[in-house]
C-alpha cells in the first residue's frame, strides 16, 4: 500500500581512506561479510555482488543465535567506478550512494527510500549503524594492510 511519495533518508560518514580503497571495501564480497552488519550479535556469512548495470547483488544477513535472518538484494541501476552507485532493492526502493573524494578521504553518502512497516528513525539508525560499521572496518583493515 504505496503512498507513491515515498520518504528518502540521508546517511554519510567519512571515512579516513582513499575512494580507491573505501570502493574495494565497499564492493568487494569478502570485505563486504565482514562489515555488513548493524550490531555484533549479526553477521553476513555470504555476499555476492555483479557490480555492473543490470548485475544483481544480495548480501544474507543473520542473527549469530539464528533466531532471525533475510537476503538484501537488488539490481544495480547506474554504477560509476569511485564516485556512486544506484540501485533498486528486492522490494523496488531505490538506494543511490555517492563517494566523494576529500584529498586522503572519502565522503560516503547514502540516499534510500524508506519501507512503510519500521519507523523512520528506527531505519535510518540502522542504516547509520552498518554504514558506521564500514567506516571502523576500513579504517581499521586500511592500518593492518
Amino acid at each position: 500500500m504505496g503512498t507513491g511519495n515515498p520518504v528518502t533518508i540521508t546517511v554519510e560518514t567519512i571515512v579516513h581512506c582513499p575512494v580507491e580503497s573505501v570502493w574495494k571495501y565497499w564492493t568487494e564480497p569478502k570485505h563486504i561479510m565482514q562489515w555488513n552488519k548493524a550490531s555484533d550479535d549479526w553477521h553476513t556469512p555470504y555476499a555476492e555482488n555483479d557490480l555492473k548495470v543490470g548485475g544483481k547483488f544480495v548480501s544474507r544477513m543473520e542473527a549469530k543465535d539464528g533466531s532471525f535472518g533475510f537476503d538484501f538484494g537488488g539490481v544495480y541501476d547506474e554504477v560509476s567506478i569511485n564516485e556512486s552507485i544506484s540501485y533498486t532493492i528486492a522490494d523496488g526502493r531505490k538506494v543511490k550512494v555517492a563517494f566523494i573524494r576529500q584529498d586522503n578521504d572519502t565522503q560516503i553518502t547514502e540516499l534510500f527510500e524508506a519501507e512503510e512497516t519500521n519507523a523512520i528513525e528506527m531505519q535510518q539508525a540502522g542504516w547509520q549503524a552498518i554504514l558506521d560499521n564500514f567506516k571502523k572496518y576500513v579504517e581499521t583493515a586500511k592500518k593492518e594492510d
